[in-house]
């Protein structure tokens, strides 16, 4: 079984919890998953610099910075940045995504059936996915 690690990022504690019970310790039979979690842009930077991410599950309500934003940035400043998944409350804010380069979009309130299946994915390639 492969153990990946899901960067889980937002500056509500909360939505954390729900972005990590969304998708579970085992979102697919072969995948086991370790989350580590930032409340604010410069720790999504320090942890993607200084470990071996391989998914960010980024919020796009956080504030100040929102998930698209540091979804966009992490992606112009890092050559090899991992796929990000960000969850939007507007199903209408995916050409928002599509423009930050986001690998995969989950809308709020999070499905675990299909926060599952798009973190799967995304954890198994990076073909672009949208809940």
């Amino acid at each position: 079984m492969s153990t990946k690690t899901v960067l889980l990022y937002s500056d509500d504690p909360q939505v954390r919890d729900r972005m990590r019970l969304a998708i579970g310790e085992h979102p697919a039979p072969d995948l086991e998953v370790e989350f580590v979690e930032a409340s604010t842009y410069g720790e999504c930077v320090t942890l993607v610099d200084d470990y071996e991410i391989d998914l960010l599950v980024l919020d796009g309500e956080a504030t100040p910075g929102g998930g698209l934003g540091v979804a966009r940035q992490l992606k112009d400043e890092i050559d090899e940045c991992p796929p990000c998944c960000v969850v939007i409350a507007r199903s209408a804010d995916r050409w928002l995504a599509a423009y930050a380069r986001v690998d995969g979009t989950l809308l709020h309130p999070l499905d675990p059936f299909e926060t599952a299946k798009v973190i799967s994915t995304l954890l198994r390639d990076d073909s672009p996915v949208a809940a």
